[in-house]
């Protein structure tokens, strides 16, 4: 078996095993490389992963991120109604869900994922190329040759940017569908209807607000995965087990700390009817200071952490999901680009 020795410590070819002397004429016959072994680190591989794998791997996990958990999302935004219908007050995940399911039909939770889906490729596609470029990039400038704490803080803040620009129409189509008595029928009705009774701004209402939520979040996400990485795979191999439980601590500290900014964020997107009459507050609401006063005035400070178990139940198995996805389309994309090219 020949190993790879450009760059990843292979050493040269085993000589060939007793036999019988080639003719003086004869060609002799290499042997044909095969794959890395097995335990080498893919991040280690002569030519890392392209930024083409990085987005083919960040499009796939984005996809499962937001689809498999999708119906605790739906529990999620009803339950950070400030002002909820009767029939829509819930205690629990679970007796949310099953309420939703009984009396409103078992596809209910997942009205919106279409609109989650087609949003979710191409933003986490950018969003994961976006990181891994700019996290080597800041490393090297840090940290030369080690993981740098900072650089892949700043380096989750920046992909955010690209991230919640393709998100953030598809977050407001998608809340606005997920809400208790919802008048929205259909993804392209929805679009149509906010169109044109509150214009294409109305899509970037809480864009601010996302950002505001968004970069702390991936900074703490970015931070807390990386370090749990380094305390359970130090050598950075293709661990299965390790990147999904990295990436649920990630997500469960980072959704915990931001709930309060996504309780605003979601009044913004939804423009909670009720909510908003009840302060005399007409037109739209907009602006994330704005946002804050009303959750305050309407909840307190409790009002802040409305969803904070939703949010949580959701974000740890979407976050595990992202990354173990991501990790293994990575490392797959990677070597099967290196068996092809060798």
């Amino acid at each position: 078996q020949m190993e790879f020795s450009c760059g990843v410590g292979g050493s040269a070819a085993a000589p060939p095993g007793p036999g019988p002397p080639l003719p003086s004429a004869a060609v002799p016959v290499v042997p044909a490389p095969v794959a890395p072994m097995e335990g080498e680190e893919y991040e280690s591989l002569p030519s890392g992963a392209s930024l083409g794998t990085h987005m083919m791997a960040g499009a796939v996990a984005g996809i499962m991120e937001h689809t498999v958990m999708y119906p605790v999302d739906s529990v999620k935004t009803r339950m950070q109604s400030l002002q909820p219908d009767p029939k829509a007050q819930y205690r629990s995940v679970y007796e949310a869900l099953k309420k939703i399911v009984l009396t409103e039909g078992f596809w209910r939770p997942l009205r919106g994922i279409n609109v989650t889906m087609l949003g979710a490729g191409p933003a986490h596609a950018m969003y994961f190329a976006c990181y891994e470029q700019m996290k080597k990039s800041l490393s090297e400038i840090l940290q030369q040759g080690g993981n740098s704490h900072l650089a892949n803080g700043v380096a989750g803040s920046v992909a955010t940017l690209l991230h919640d620009a393709v998100m953030n129409p598809a977050e407001v189509v998608k809340q606005r569908m997920q809400m208790f008595n919802s008048p929205y029928k259909s993804v392209l009705g929805c679009v149509r209807t906010v169109q044109k009774t509150e214009g294409f701004g109305a899509f970037y209402r809480s864009y601010t607000t996302q950002l505001t939520m968004n970069i702390p979040f991936q900074a703490i996400h970015f931070i807390t995965y990386e370090f749990m990485q380094e305390q359970i795979n130090p050598h950075r191999d293709y661990n299965p087990s390790s990147h999904i439980l990295s990436g649920a601590v990630a997500g469960a500290v980072a959704a915990a700390a931001t709930t309060p900014l996504d309780v605003c964020k979601t009044l913004l997107n939804t423009q909670e009817n009720m909510a908003l009459s009840s302060l005399n507050i007409t037109g739209h609401l907009s602006g994330m200071v704005n946002a804050f006063k009303t959750v305050y005035q309407l909840g307190g400070l409790w009002g802040y952490f409305r969803g904070v178990q939703a949010r949580v139940i959701y974000q740890m198995p979407s976050t595990a999901i992202a990354w173990s996805v991501y990790e293994f389309f990575k490392y797959f994309l990677t070597k099967h680009k290196l068996e092809r090219r060798t």
